[in-house]
């Protein structure tokens, strides 16, 4: 931004206290201008349409449409425009769809008033903003790994076993990987719990390292 004007914002979450006292909170800061709120991400299009935010800050878990999908279809017809997640989910699976969706700030709920202001004007300026706990998780991720091949490393895995792996390396969660992959939860359930046995993983946890490893999850 110039400097010209405040930063408009649009305030979109589904909690009405959190919503509303967050929208006064930035009201009182001379750098930006609440422009809206919305309650979920159907009504998130609506008003950004209508009220042509430089930012949107955007819930995650919301009725109707989540914010990941949100933030996706709002770039779509409005690319000029910012978002920032600002929710209560840590997940790397959360933190990744919301990159994929184009998301350019991340910040978890409980952050300070100044890191808020500080992502929002940012990101309408064209910057990325991450928290700095999520910023260290996103470097490690994206950090080199080891490429053994997947097919050599996992022999025993079948194709769709590989897809799995790969997924929950990737940190999404079951429900995550059922709408990825147009599967039951179920499903997932089965083909996660087959995955450790072949791999003799004790947990989740070994499973998503030992992928990683492999080169997977990126």
């Amino acid at each position: 931004m110039t400097g010209k004007r405040p930063v408009r914002v649009l305030v979109v979450d589904d909690h009405p206290v959190f919503r509303e006292g967050f929208a006064a909170l930035l009201r009182s800061i001379d750098e930006v201008e609440v422009v809206g709120t919305a309650s979920t991400g159907v009504e998130a299009l609506e008003q950004a349409t209508r009220r042509e935010p430089d930012v949107v800050v955007m819930d995650v878990q919301m009725p109707d449409m989540d914010g990941i999908e949100a933030t996706r279809r709002l770039l779509q017809e409005h690319p000029e425009t910012g978002v920032v997640v600002l929710t209560m989910s840590e997940e790397d699976g959360t933190i990744f769809d919301a990159l994929r969706a184009g998301a350019r700030g991340y910040l978890l709920k409980g952050a300070e008033p100044d890191e808020v202001v500080r992502a929002i004007t940012t990101v309408a300026g064209g910057g990325v903003v991450f928290g700095a706990v999520l910023a260290s998780r996103i470097a490690d991720f994206l950090a080199p790994r080891p490429r053994s091949g997947t097919a050599t490393a996992f022999p025993t895995l079948t194709a769709r076993e590989h897809e799995v792996l790969d997924l929950v390396a990737a940190g999404l969660s079951n429900g995550q990987i059922a709408a990825r992959l147009f599967l039951s939860q179920k499903t997932v359930r089965n083909h996660v719990y087959a995955v450790l046995t072949k791999l003799q993983a004790a947990d989740r946890a070994e499973a998503i390292i030992r992928g990683r490893d492999a080169g997977l999850g990126r």
